[in-house]
């Protein structure tokens, strides 16, 4: 498994060029795009500066000496490449298990070319067996929770050494053990609306190319929202 996620981080890699402001992801499969990225500064040269997603990366990116900027430093990012907990057929996709969705989410927006890294166990029909991870407030948290109780969500906060984790906005995260989520979209659009929820993990038509790695190789999808997009610029 971990040699699939290599495998797939690498691939990422040959969609970042010279000049380029490129957005490095959180968790274990984005760790190696990460990698990959600091090996072609040293050994090729490569000229790129660089946003990061979470206090993890920074310390990463800074040791294999990435030229990083913070995001309000930059207009738009060219490529962002991160990865993902759970992708269905229509390139919605569950993120949120390293605790970064809401600095990855605030990078992702303004992106030109965002890319999952995934191997084929992140594929599914339908989302919802990963537990939904939403990124709360802490004044008023138990709130929220027990609104999540009384809709049966089957919440939980996330803990990390006996305590609540506490995210790298300050911020608390509520699992929710949803099984099953019909419609990611209205589902995303319910949670929008909830005071005291700061940012949640359904990243829904949001990507564009999901590398996926597997037994039989790599593949490169391409989300509908992409081709529809790259159909357009050839019209124009």
């Amino acid at each position: 498994m971990e040699n699939l996620k290599k495998i797939a981080g690498i691939k990422a890699a040959e969609f970042v060029t010279d000049g380029m402001v490129v957005g490095l992801g959180t968790g274990s499969t984005a760790y190696y795009f990460v990698e990959e990225i600091g090996r072609r500064i040293k050994e090729e040269g490569l000229q790129i500066t660089a946003v990061t997603t979470s206090s993890v990366t920074t310390k990463q990116a800074q040791g294999l000496n990435i030229p990083l900027k913070s995001i309000d430093e930059v207009d738009e990012v060219d490529v962002t490449v991160d990865g993902a907990d759970e992708v269905d057929r229509q390139f919605n996709g569950i993120k949120g298990g390293g605790g970064a969705l809401l600095m990855e989410k605030v990078v992702a927006t303004p992106t030109k070319q965002y890319i999952w890294v995934v191997d084929e166990s992140k594929m599914v029909e339908k989302l919802g067996a990963f537990k939904l991870p939403v990124e709360v407030v802490q004044y008023g948290a138990e709130q929220v929770f027990r609104r999540f109780e009384k809709a049966g969500y089957k919440p939980s906060f996330r803990e990390k050494d006996g305590q609540r984790f506490v995210t790298d906005m300050k911020n608390f995260i509520i699992d929710l053990d949803l099984g099953l989520i019909e419609d990611p979209i209205a589902f995303g659009r319910q949670l929008d609306l909830q005071v005291g929820i700061v940012e949640h993990g359904l990243f829904n038509q949001m990507v564009d190319k999901v590398i996926v790695a597997g037994q039989a190789g790599v593949q490169v999808l391409t989300s509908t929202k992409r081709e529809i997009k790259e159909a357009n610029d050839v019209k124009i």
